[in-house]
C-alpha cells in the first residue's frame, strides 16, 4: 500500500521509502525526538564554539582555514561559501534527482550532528513537499568536501537566490517562495558550510540510479524468460538442482524468479521427455543447448542481481549516515574534524552499478540480436519483419539503435573511481569524483532503458509472428497484453521513436514489487 507520510526517525529510511517519496507522491516528515537533538546540536555548537577554533564556523575554507574570521564577519562566511561556489557548468540535473539530494541532506542533517538552526529541517521538509527543486548545473563536483559546487546551488535556492523548478518550469527562486508562503533561510554561524559540505547530491543521484536499475534487472529477467519460450527452450537450465550447485545467491534468485515466472507455459520443452527417451535420431532440428544469451541467462544476470543488492546497501548506509565535517558530537561535548564528506563509497559503487547495468544491457542486445537475424534463430523472418521481404524493413534500423547504445553503454562504463586529480591547491590531494560517477551511471541506465524498451519491441512482434499469445505462461501474457494496449502489432514503414518513448515510459513506471 502506497505511503503518505515517510518519516525520518532514528531508525533511518530505506530505499522503498525514497520510492515513495520521489515516485509515489508521499510527503516527508522529522520526528520530534530528531528535531529536538538537531535544536540540541544547533546551540551546543553556539556555546562550543565562542573561544575555539572551528574549522568552518571561525576560519575561512579549504585552504584558507589558515585564517580566523572576525566574529561580526562569521555570518557573512556563511553566505560566501554558498554564493562563491554557485559556479556549476552543464545542463541542469533533472529535478527527481535534485529532490533525491535535498531528501538525502535532510537525512543527514536530521541526525543531529550538523550544529544547524531548526529552521533548516523545515525549509528542507517544505521544499521536498512542495516539489520545489533548485536548479543544479550537472558539473563541478569532484566528490571530496563532498559535493561542494552542486549543494551550493541547492543552498542558494534556499536563501532564496537562484532558480528552481517549480510546476514543470525554470522560475526565479524568490517568486516560487513568495508564491508557496515560504521564507528565505537566514544563515546563522553554521548552515552555509554544512549545505555545501557533503554527499547528498552523488547519493541523490545514487538513490534513484539504484530505484531504476532494479526495475531494469525485473524487465531483463521478465524479457529473459519471454526469450526462452519464444526459442521453445528445454527448460532444464533453470533447475534449482542445476544453479544450486554453483553457490552464488543472486544465480540462484535469478533462476527461481525465472521458474516461478514461466510455470503454466506451453512453450517450454522437457528434456526427460524429448532426449531422455532412448531416441536414435542422427539430427536434432531443436538445439539441444540454446545460445547462450537464453541459456546462461541466471549465470549472466546472477551477478548483477547481487551487485544490485550490495548497492542497496552502501547506498542506504551512505543516506542513513551524517556527511558532514566537522562533526559535532553532543554526547561526548566535543567537535570533530574529518572528511566523512569524501564520496569513495558511492563512487566505487556507482562505477559497479553501471557496469553491472551495461552487461545486462549487452545480454539484452544479443538477445534482441536473436530474433533479428533469421538463419540464427530459424524461426522468424528476417528482423521481424511482419511485412513484404524488401518492401517493408520491419525492426531493421531499431537495432541500429539499440546496438549503438549498448556501444555506448560500453565506453561509459571505464570506472570513474579511478580518476582523482588533486586541486584546491592540493588540499584535495585525493578525490572520489563520486557525482560524476553517478551521473555516468544514470546515463547508463537511460540508455538501457532505451535499449530495452526496443527489445520488448521485438519480443511482442516475435510472439505476434509465432502466434503464440495463448501459449505463454499467464505472466508473459500480462506483459504481453500490457504493451499490445498501447503499442499494436505493426506491419508498415513508419516512423517508430515515438513508440520507443512510450515502452520507455511503461518500463520506468511499471511498478515492480520486490
Amino acid at each position: 500500500m502506497p505511503l503518505k507520510i515517510v518519516e525520518i526517525s532514528d531508525k533511518g529510511v530505506d530505499i522503498d521509502e525514497i520510492e515513495q517519496l520521489l515516485f509515489g507522491g508521499a510527503k516527508v516528515e522529522v520526528s520530534s525526538k530528531l528535531k529536538d537533538k538537531v535544536t540540541k546540536s544547533f546551540h551546543f555548537l553556539q556555546e562550543f564554539s565562542i573561544d575555539k577554533v572551528i574549522y568552518g564556523v571561525n576560519t575561512g575554507f579549504g585552504p584558507m582555514a589558515q585564517y580566523h574570521i572576525k566574529d561580526e564577519e562569521i555570518n557573512q562566511l556563511q553566505y560566501n561559501i554558498i554564493r562563491s561556489h554557485s559556479v556549476g557548468t552543464g545542463s541542469p540535473i533533472e529535478p527527481v534527482y535534485v529532490k533525491s539530494a535535498m531528501i538525502d541532506r535532510l537525512c543527514t542533517f536530521a541526525q543531529g550532528y550538523s550544529g544547524i538552526h531548526p529552521a533548516l529541517i523545515q525549509l528542507l521538509i517544505d521544499f521536498i513537499n512542495f516539489d520545489i527543486c533548485p536548479y543544479v548545473p550537472s558539473h563541478g563536483s569532484v566528490g571530496a568536501s563532498g559535493d561542494l559546487v552542486q549543494l551550493a546551488h541547492i543552498a542558494l535556492a534556499l536563501i532564496g537566490e537562484g532558480e528552481v523548478f517549480f510546476n514543470g518550469k525554470l522560475h526565479p527562486t524568490a517568486d516560487v517562495m513568495s508564491q508557496t508562503g515560504i521564507e528565505p533561510f537566514k544563515l546563522h554561524i553554521r548552515e552555509g558550510l554544512a549545505l555545501t559540505n557533503g554527499t547528498s547530491m552523488m547519493t541523490g543521484v545514487g538513490l534513484v540510479n539504484l530505484i531504476l536499475a532494479r526495475k531494469l534487472l525485473h524487465h531483463a529477467l521478465v524479457a529473459s524468460a519471454m526469450m526462452n519460450e519464444i526459442a521453445q527452450s528445454y527448460d532444464d537450465f533453470l533447475a534449482p538442482e542445476l544453479n544450486g550447485v554453483k553457490r552464488h545467491n543472486g544465480q540462484v534468485e535469478t533462476a527461481a524468479f525465472m521458474r516461478e515466472w514461466l510455470k503454466d507455459s506451453k512453450l517450454l520443452r522437457n528434456r526427460k521427455k524429448e532426449l531422455y527417451n532412448g531416441t536414435k535420431a542422427s539430427h536434432f532440428k531443436q538445439k539441444v543447448q540454446p545460445y547462450y544469451s537464453l541459456r546462461c541467462v541466471p549465470q549472466v544476470l546472477g551477478p548483477v542481481w547481487d551487485t544490485l543488492k550490495v548497492a542497496r546497501k552502501v547506498i542506504i548506509d551512505e543516506l542513513n549516515s551524517v556527511s558532514d565535517n566537522p562533526i559535532v558530537d553532543c554526547s561526548s561535548e566535543n567537535i570533530y574534524h574529518g572528511g566523512n564528506f569524501h564520496g569513495d563509497y558511492i563512487s566505487f559503487e556507482m562505477d559497479k552499478l553501471k557496469i553491472a547495468v551495461t552487461k545486462m544491457i549487452m545480454l539484452m542486445e544479443r538477445q534482441l540480436n536473436y530474433l533479428m537475424h533469421d538463419k540464427v534463430n530459424e524461426i522468424l523472418p528476417p528482423f521481424v519483419n511482419l511485412g513484404t521481404l524488401g518492401l517493408n524493413y520491419g525492426m531493421q534500423a531499431m537495432q541500429f539503435t539499440a546496438t549503438s547504445t549498448t556501444a555506448e553503454n560500453q565506453t561509459l562504463s571505464y570506472p570513474m573511481y579511478l580518476h582523482s586529480i588533486p586541486n584546491n591547491n592540493d588540499n584535495q590531494d585525493i578525490v572520489s569524483m563520486g557525482t560524476n560517477s553517478a551521473l555516468l551511471a544514470k546515463t547508463v541506465i537511460e540508455n538501457g532503458f532505451q535499449v530495452m524498451a526496443i527489445h520488448y519491441m521485438a519480443i511482442v512482434q516475435a510472439i505476434d509472428c509465432l502466434q503464440a499469445v495463448e501459449k505463454l505462461s499467464p505472466k508473459s501474457q500480462d506483459i504481453y497484453h500490457e504493451i499490445r494496449s498501447f503499442f499494436p502489432t505493426f506491419v508498415d514503414d513508419k516512423p517508430r521513436y515515438k513508440d520507443i518513448n512510450r515502452i520507455v515510459e511503461y518500463l520506468k513506471t511499471k511498478r515492480i514489487v520486490s
